[in-house]
């Protein structure tokens, strides 16, 4: 089998099922496959949804209540293309992809996109805009090309989008979006300990654990400059989110709290040097993408690979940057 049909079956394979053919003008539905597919995990077509974003590995997970009641994932999309650097959007121009947590109503799905079908993180959302940042229309949307944006090609957030519209449409208020940097294991965390975001990133890795050790959204507070998680305050939730936070009159149960401060403790030895700094970071030069596209840019070429991914053939943002990938190593 030859190198260009290897690459071009792992990219659809991770792209999704379908084809740039089987896209219309209108919103995208879910398909008879997709429904399936949640059956077969115990979930419903409109029950909740939750979603992760990680730039390092250029991947978006989507995530479901099953019939535990809790959230269990469905599926895990290859990133075609961000932009900037890891790290939080501070300035309208930077180029950086936003990092946070975000929450989506209804009312920012865009069926009638630019890039085919989009929706709208949000940023700068409350602790954002407190802390002076700058952005506005940062978007998970279709295409390969980035300034700021999570693309994700069309056929891929057409799946994305007929997955959380039906959540939305089925009674779900908003869902929730985590972007996160990289996964927040503590190897990662040790391999980029020396990066001047690491206090955010460590507060970003609270939410992340709580939702790993309990599979449940995390609730998320804005006080004291910083995101605060699964806490109920005395008056009831911060309004400055520069302030110092209330008295905590509740918090997550003690043994989820126990893990969570089980694997701070391991993050706390591990970023002090008892873990090797990692050399997998090459020279930094714009976002990323994910290896299976990378393998088809690097044998289709950035006209090919966006005629197969948009059908307005948009662009590849960078495509030389895009080739570069600064975490080879990982």
């Amino acid at each position: 089998m030859s190198r260009t049909f290897v690459a071009l079956a792992l990219g659809v394979a991770l792209s999704g099922c379908m084809a740039l053919d089987d896209l219309s003008e209108a919103p995208p539905k879910l398909t008879g496959k997709m429904i399936a597919q949640m059956a077969k995990k115990g979930m419903k077509p409109e029950s909740p949804v939750l979603v992760r974003i990680f730039k390092q590995e250029s991947e978006l997970e989507v995530w479901k209540v099953d019939k535990s009641g809790t959230y269990a994932l469905l599926k895990t999309y290859p990133i075609c293309r961000w932009s900037g650097e890891l790290g939080p959007k501070t300035r309208t121009g930077d180029r950086h992809a936003p990092e946070g947590f975000y929450h989506v109503s209804a009312g920012m799905l865009n069926p009638n996109s630019q890039f085919y079908v989009s929706f709208n993180l949000g940023y700068p959302n409350r602790l954002e805009s407190a802390l002076g940042y700058t952005g506005e229309a940062l978007m998970v949307h279709g295409a390969c090309s980035s300034s700021g944006c999570y693309a994700m090609t069309d056929q891929g957030v057409g799946e994305i989008y007929a997955i959380v519209q039906k959540a939305l449409a089925g009674g779900q208020d908003k869902f929730q979006v985590q972007a996160f940097p990289f996964r927040m294991t503590t190897a990662n965390m040790a391999m980029h300990r020396g990066d001047p975001n690491m206090s955010f990133w460590r507060t970003m890795k609270e939410g992340y654990d709580a939702f790993e050790v309990t599979r449940r959204q995390p609730k998320v507070s804005v006080c004291e400059r910083r995101y605060v998680f699964n806490k109920e305050f005395e008056g009831g939730e911060p309004t400055d989110p520069l302030a110092a936070c209330p008295p905590v009159i509740n918090q997550l149960e003690p043994q989820a709290m126990a893990k969570i401060e089980a694997e701070e403790r391991k993050v706390d030895m591990a970023i002090t040097g008892s873990l090797p700094m990692s050399t997998a970071m090459t020279a930094y030069s714009d976002g990323g993408m994910h290896p299976s596209f990378r393998a088809l840019l690097k044998t289709q070429g950035p006209k090919k690979l966006a005629a197969s991914v948009s059908a307005i053939k948009y662009p590849i943002s960078r495509p030389d940057a895009a080739l570069a990938d600064p975490f080879d190593g990982r």
